[in-house]
Order: C-alpha cells, then sequence, then structure tokens
C-alpha cells in the first residue's frame, strides 16, 4: 500500500500485467488509491485505474479482498 511519505517509481508505460507495481496504488481491500494519496497527475491515474480495471477483468487482480 502506497503512504503519502513513500515515494512511488513511476514508470513510462503502464502495464497491465505488472500486478506488483498496480498493487501499489490499491488499498488492502483492493480500492484504488486517491490521486491525493498516490501524488500522482491526473492523466497518470487515469492510466492507472485503467490498468487496474483491466487486471481485474483478466483475472491477475481480485475486484475484492478475500
Amino acid at each position: 500500500m502506497a503512504h503519502q511519505s513513500e515515494e512511488i517509481e513511476h514508470k513510462k508505460f503502464v502495464d497491465y500485467k505488472d500486478v506488483q507495481y498496480l498493487r501499489m496504488f490499491m488499498n488492502p481491500h483492493a480500492k484504488i488509491l486517491a490521486k491525493k494519496r498516490t501524488n500522482v497527475q491526473a492523466s497518470r491515474q487515469r492510466e492507472i485505474a485503467l490498468a487496474i480495471k483491466r487486471a481485474r477483468f483478466m483475472g491477475l487482480l481480485p475486484y475484492l479482498a478475500a
């Protein structure tokens, strides 16, 4: 989980198959963290959200934490 004090490595391309990177933008309950928490630009936040949704659809990430 990403906290405001942590620095997240920002990649040039957000890939839906990079599950470890996408998990940094999700809380333990598998919800997407807000832009305010992740400190990323709005365009990057949209790319991350889309990648998380694609990974969920493909079964790589959970919709809900068990």
